[in-house]
């Protein structure tokens, strides 16, 4: 897959809003995974990220125009309007996400201790956003999906980003339900997602400033992300876990088939409950 331009502004919001590149020169997640495994979109990645300028980026959520740009390759052929939002704020905050000087990071909090980790890392011409599943006990994190050129996804099905809305009482991070959804939306690519995810989504979508009438946008958004779309799914009896069929998907294997029974059926128990 060709790499997308990087577009600046919103000059014309009859027009549908840019979207964020799906790759980046250089030193990419991949290439720092080379080497480290059999299945390398599962080992430990993170670690690079200590040297980086990594900022918290909670405080964005709340600022005009974070959605739309967040969700900017999903929501390909839909202005900032559709979200409630100006495109002068979209295009501002697309800035920010891409600033190279300052990464933001969204920590969503998990039962048992387990997050999922959002992280976007900038070169000189491209950004990139890559999804960790962390805890603080084990010293290698899952990489759910990464859109660096090369690409990882998608990372979770419905059933399973449905079941991790709730945030643990007492937790830090990201909780609101629905700020929780949309930030997970692009980890998602699943060819079978019921008709309440439309509605969930939608839901969220409202609560964060969208129009009621957000059914397109909400359907639009669950397609998957242009870098894996959708994929077939299943449940394994045998395995206790959900498997994907996607090329790229690191869910190819069973979730932390690499951990100790122990660790993994807690990873399982908190990612997988049906």
């Amino acid at each position: 897959m060709g790499e997308r331009a990087r577009h600046r502004g919103y000059p014309d919001t009859s027009r549908c809003y840019a979207v964020k590149p799906v790759g980046r020169q250089g030193r990419g997640l991949r290439t720092v995974l080379t080497g480290l495994g059999e299945n390398p979109g599962m080992v430990m990645a993170r670690h690079w990220y200590s040297s980086s300028p990594v900022v918290d980026g909670h405080p964005l959520l709340d600022e005009p125009g974070f959605w739309p740009a967040y969700l900017a390759d999903l929501a390909e052929g839909f202005t900032p309007e559709a979200f409630g939002s100006d495109a002068g704020d979209a295009d501002t905050m697309l800035d920010t996400l891409h600033d190279p000087s300052a990464w933001p990071m969204f920590t969503v909090p998990l039962a048992g201790g387990f997050a999922i980790v959002v992280h976007f890392n900038s070169g000189e011409e491209f950004t990139t956003a890559d999804y960790f599943l962390t805890h603080p006990d084990r010293s290698q994190d899952l990489v759910l999906a990464s859109d660096d050129q090369d690409r990882i996804g998608p990372g979770l099905c419905w059933p399973e980003l449905a079941a991790l809305l709730e945030a643990p009482p007492g937790a830090a991070g990201v909780t609101d339900s629905h700020a929780r959804l949309l930030l997970l939306l692009p980890v998602l690519g699943d060819a079978a997602v019921p008709e309440d995810a439309v509605t969930s989504v939608v839901e969220a979508l409202v609560a964060q400033g969208a129009p009621e009438a957000s059914e397109m946008l909400a359907r639009r958004l669950l397609q998957g992300h242009p870098m894996w779309g959708v994929e077939d799914w299943w449940f394994d009896d045998d395995e206790q876990s959900w498997l994907c069929e996607g090329d790229h998907s690191p869910r190819k294997i069973p979730v932390g088939d690499h951990l100790p029974p122990q660790q993994r059926a807690a990873l399982e128990v908190c990612l997988t409950p049906r």
